[in-house]
């Protein structure tokens, strides 16, 4: 049997640093299109996208993304969106009553942005430009859908940064894929596994200079106890949460 080539993946790369240049005139909207053929809940494609390439709007976006430079050097700034809305308002100028304001809802419209947002970023990078997934997005949820005037039932998840690269990123490691995969049930990890599943990515050069400008002995306490901290678990978590009932998929 013939395996696919899978080096475009085991190679990609995470750009946060772009080129000053416009992308070319329709390259979005064709990417988007062919993202838009990812696989969706009950093909109700239950997500929307706004995408931003003005400068003064981009610079607006920053502070919600904790200044990340990406933003406002990137070409475009792509805010994908779990969207019950355009869904509703076709069941109702259709004679139906939509029944979508719970968390099942907005778990099948999750998903569906996700899978939205992964096919595009794999399209844009093979049509050469870069990518970085922000993962900011949900802390400042409210005030993203603010700025970008969503209406309820539009919940932005996923921001994408975009443009042609400046340099090539750098290779952030994995996992091994067995410390991921399980076969027939949940094989739990012993401490020996952990021990050969981690080293890997504990021995590498950026994550003992990690440890040591945090002033920690291991990898996992600078995770812990400065990257993503309880205190910010719990306070991003409780305004994701507030957003959420206030957008109408929580009551």
């Amino acid at each position: 049997m013939d395996f696919p080539d899978i080096s475009f993946f085991i190679n990609r790369r995470t750009i946060r640093r772009y080129r000053p240049e416009p992308l070319p005139e329709g390259l979005l909207e064709q990417l988007l299109e062919a993202a838009a053929h990812a696989p969706s809940t009950g093909n109700m494609q239950l997500y929307s996208v706004v995408v931003t390439t003005d400068p003064t709007e981009k610079k607006a976006l920053a502070p919600y993304h904790f200044g990340q430079p990406q933003v406002e050097g990137a070409a475009a700034v792509l805010t994908f969106c779990a969207d019950f809305h355009r869904f509703s308002r076709w069941c109702q100028e259709r004679g139906a009553t939509p029944c979508y304001d719970n968390l099942q809802s907005f778990m099948a419209a999750t998903l569906d942005t996700i899978a939205f947002a992964q096919q595009f970023n794999t399209l844009a990078e093979s049509a050469g430009l870069g990518v970085c997934w922000l993962g900011t997005t949900t802390y400042n949820a409210g005030e993203i859908a603010s700025a970008l005037r969503l209406p309820g039932l539009v919940v932005p998840l996923i921001t994408l940064t975009v443009g042609y690269p400046a340099d090539n990123g750098e290779d952030a490691g994995r996992l091994p894929v067995e410390a991921v995969t399980h076969y027939g049930r949940y094989r739990d990890y012993t401490t020996a596994d952990i021990d050969r599943l981690y080293s890997e990515k504990e021995s590498r050069d950026d994550s003992s200079r990690f440890v040591a400008e945090n002033g920690k002995e291991t990898l996992a306490q600078v995770f812990t106890d400065v990257r993503y901290p309880r205190g910010n678990n719990e306070l991003f978590s409780e305004k994701f949460l507030g957003f959420l009932k206030s957008s109408g998929f929580i009551r």
